[in-house]
């Protein structure tokens, strides 16, 4: 596997990894990067997690694309500007409202969140990923969520992989502002299956600079 996959996945993942461990505990912390799927446990058994992104096509156009012109941002922003336009990504940066240079593919690539569900159950469901004592789907949204639909996004979930024997024990999705865990095991109320977890300013530029430093180390 080459060092730098093609889009930059391997910065979100990355990034999927560090917000995990920071809000969720020490259980991801040791997550490696592989593939199919993108973060495993070192034994290859005990826990995979598929990373993925959703964007709605209409809206692609519409993002603020990072301009590298000097004098139209204010002082305060020309921090995150200087840091976007040195290493291509902007996730987690100016509240998601601009894509860097080496993550654009990575978003023209997605597909809105419904089709992107029924796609990684499906492959889930047909053993594509292999089979994990838990698994885990992480979806990075491009456009803001809210509990409602990350409710709404649950149930969804739950139906398409009712009838599966590989399922995935976890949904987790990630707007810049928001992280919503699913837990999709059987047995639950619907009120204990969603957790909402606000992210602060702080931590999303936390989680960005290591996300960097990982896909700069992955390079070098």
């Amino acid at each position: 596997m080459s060092a730098f996959r093609k889009y930059g996945t391997c910065f979100f993942e990355a990034y999927a990894r560090i917000e995990l461990s920071t809000l969720l505990g020490r259980e991801f912390e040791d997550l490696l990067d592989r593939d199919r799927p993108d973060l495993q446990s070192p034994d290859g058994r005990r826990l995979g997690i598929e990373v993925t992104r959703a964007m709605e096509q209409s809206k692609t156009a519409a993002q603020q694309l990072l301009k590298e012109v000097s004098g139209i941002f204010p002082a305060a922003e020309r921090r995150d500007l200087e840091e976007i336009v040195r290493t291509g990504y902007a996730y987690g940066l100016r509240n998601g409202e601009y894509i860097g240079a080496r993550e654009l593919g990575y978003w023209q690539l997605a597909h809105p969140l419904r089709n992107i569900l029924r796609s990684k159950v499906s492959k889930a469901g047909n053993g594509f990923y292999g089979q994990y004592d838990k698994m885990g789907l992480f979806v990075f949204c491009k456009d803001n969520l809210d509990e409602e639909l990350a409710a709404q996004t649950c149930r969804y979930m739950m139906q398409l992989q009712a009838d599966q024997e590989i399922r995935y024990n976890r949904l987790y999705l990630a707007d810049i502002n928001d992280f919503f865990v699913c837990n999709l095991d059987d047995g639950l109320s619907f009120d204990a299956r969603l957790l909402s977890l606000a992210v602060t300013q702080e931590q999303r530029r936390d989680f960005y600079l290591r996300a960097v430093q990982a896909q700069l180390d992955r390079e070098l």
